[in-house]
């Protein structure tokens, strides 16, 4: 399964959306994204999704991250991308989204596949 997510930073502050009850890792907190559908860029992919889940667009820049995380029953290819902002976003689906602090991020729960990007994210504010 190949998952993109969006890596927006506004203010030393990053955008993330908490994973809703229900769904695999419910409860974790995550770059906002998505699953790619047959065909889709993945630029394509993260517009779409911010648009089905936060009703704003954005616009993709570079790929910061790269993980693969094997689950129990799924392997996830994961790819962060920068991305910037065009319009206000504003969860469509329940779910529960706010800007967290850089320094903040440790102590969230994010997926295991993510924990490698949250360290990167850490280590490069500590340049």
């Amino acid at each position: 399964m190949i998952v993109v997510a969006a890596v927006i930073e506004e203010d030393d502050r990053f955008l993330l959306t908490r994973r809703q009850p229900g769904v695999h890792l419910a409860g974790m907190w995550e770059f906002p994204g998505g699953k790619i559908d047959p065909a889709e860029t993945h630029a394509a992919a993260l517009e779409r999704e911010m648009r089905e889940e936060l009703d704003t667009g954005v616009t993709v820049a570079e790929l910061v991250f790269h993980a693969t995380h094997e689950y129990p029953d799924r392997t996830i290819a994961l790819y962060f991308y920068r991305c910037t902002l065009v319009g206000t976003p504003r969860p469509l689906l329940g779910q529960e989204m706010r800007w967290v602090p850089r320094n903040e991020l440790a102590s969230l729960g994010f997926p295991p596949a993510d924990e490698a990007l949250i360290t990167l994210l850490l280590e490069s504010a500590a340049r």
